[in-house]
């Protein structure tokens, strides 16, 4: 596929607004939990670029492979902590929103975040909601295998 337009160099403005917003969330948040979060909607949504970033940030930022693979299928594994499974419930349900969130899951979510750390993870899945739509709509590449390995 070849990318449609580089959104950065015709709307650095705006491009920049959403970078100052990632950078946010990624101080706010664990890196692996912001990676975690961004892994999960981008495979949700289907969008290559992020899927292939946040696969590869887990995996060299230490978070053991099997981790990464296994990110859908979290509700059977025995990976994850009760964190990491609120964490993604409540990304998949703000990701998909045909429903809103569910009372239970805002509610687990509560019961092991608090209400920054929520607020943070709620702007986590609107801003990778964000990339994906960018990546996606302008069939952004993830760098060739080959470029990743230099």
């Amino acid at each position: 596929m070849t990318e449609r337009i580089q959104i950065s160099a015709h709307s650095p403005k705006g491009y920049r607004i959403v970078n100052t917003l990632d950078a946010y969330v990624s101080d706010a948040l664990e890196t692996e939990l912001v990676n975690f979060i961004y892994l999960r909607a981008s495979l949700i949504n289907g969008c290559t670029y992020c899927v292939d970033a946040h696969s590869v940030d887990l995996v060299e930022g230490g978070t053991d492979p099997r981790r990464v693979y296994s990110v859908t299928t979290w509700r059977e594994s025995t990976f994850y902590s009760a964190r990491e499974r609120a964490a993604f419930a409540l990304t998949e349900e703000l990701t998909h929103l045909d429903g809103g969130v569910e009372d239970a899951t805002w509610d687990t979510a509560a019961g092991e975040f608090s209400e920054q750390e929520l607020s943070d993870i709620v702007l986590a899945v609107a801003t990778i909601n964000v990339w994906n739509r960018i990546a996606i709509g302008t069939r952004m590449p993830p760098p060739a295998l080959a470029d990743r390995a230099a």
